[in-house]
């Protein structure tokens, strides 16, 4: 796909990035797909999958007490737990307002450690990268911020993500849906949101302005970015997702460069139809 080539010129050290289909196959890629990029908070949707399966394996549920009084595992994937960015404080009533917490992906992997008796990197590993022959990512701390993975691994994930055969369909449709919706909330790096919507472990584009994805894209695209400079999203309505990671961290170029990509790649698979 001529559309990648525009990563070339992005002011980053080192960029790679793929498109995936509907069906798996790769439209285009390009850059060192083998390179191994600190994914930042493109780490969540990694150990949101692995939450996931656990509940379809019944080792957790999603309306089990978990994270801050009042919170459930539910509220801890949308991001609605209460509790504050970066540490275990409770700024709000569970259920109440959206706020992004790496604290609370990080109760998240205690909880789920605790319930199953392995650590989460582990956890994950067995029930996500394994599975997928994600062979070059791995957790190396908080389930939150610490994953570590290619482009070549990530096209793995985007596939699963389109057409699931580790998770049940019905499961990833619900996670890719709005969870709590109507609630208000800060996208880092993006300011207020009214409405904030989240799906579990997954932002929902709907009609967010502005926004890390391109004007062209659906309401439905889901996905994350994350502050190493790194993103993957999903739009159903285009049968196409996209990953790009860098070792830049976001900022300024960020938000100039990924709307633009995205908007071309858009572009390109619409013609190629």
């Amino acid at each position: 796909m001529q559309s990648l080539g525009m990563i070339e010129n992005w002011p980053v050290p080192t960029a790679a990035a793929a498109v995936i289909r509907a069906d798996g196959t790769v439209a285009g890629s390009h850059g060192p797909l083998e390179h191994r990029f600190p994914l930042a908070s493109v780490t969540k949707p990694l150990a949101a999958y692995a939450v996931l399966l656990a509940v379809e394996e019944g080792a957790v549920e999603l309306d089990e007490p978990a994270g801050p009084e009042g919170a459930t595992v539910r509220h801890l994937l949308a991001h609605t737990s209460g509790l504050a960015f970066d540490e275990a404080r409770q700024m709000a009533a569970p259920g109440t307002r959206r706020i992004y917490s790496n604290a609370g992906f990080e109760a998240l992997g205690d909880h789920l450690a605790k319930a199953t008796d392995i650590p989460f990197p582990q956890y994950l590993h067995e029930a996500v990268l394994a599975p997928l022959g994600m062979t070059s990512t791995e957790l190396v701390g908080s389930p939150a911020k610490d994953g570590v993975s290619t482009v070549a691994d990530l096209v793995r994930f985007a596939a699963e993500l389109q057409a699931p055969r580790l998770l049940a369909p019905e499961t990833l449709a619900a996670a890719t849906q709005v969870v709590f919706p109507g609630l208000t909330g800060v996208l880092p790096g993006y300011g207020h949101q009214k409405p904030n919507d989240w799906g579990l472990g997954f932002e929902i584009r709907d009609g967010k302005v502005p926004h890390w994805t391109g004007a062209g894209s659906s309401p439905r695209t889901f996905g994350h970015f994350g502050q190493s400079g790194t993103f993957l999203w999903v739009d159903p309505a285009a049968g196409a997702a996209c990953v790009a990671l860098t070792d830049r961290a976001f900022g300024p170029w960020a938000v100039e460069a990924w709307p633009a990509l995205t908007d071309a790649v858009l572009a390109e698979l619409a013609g190629d139809r």
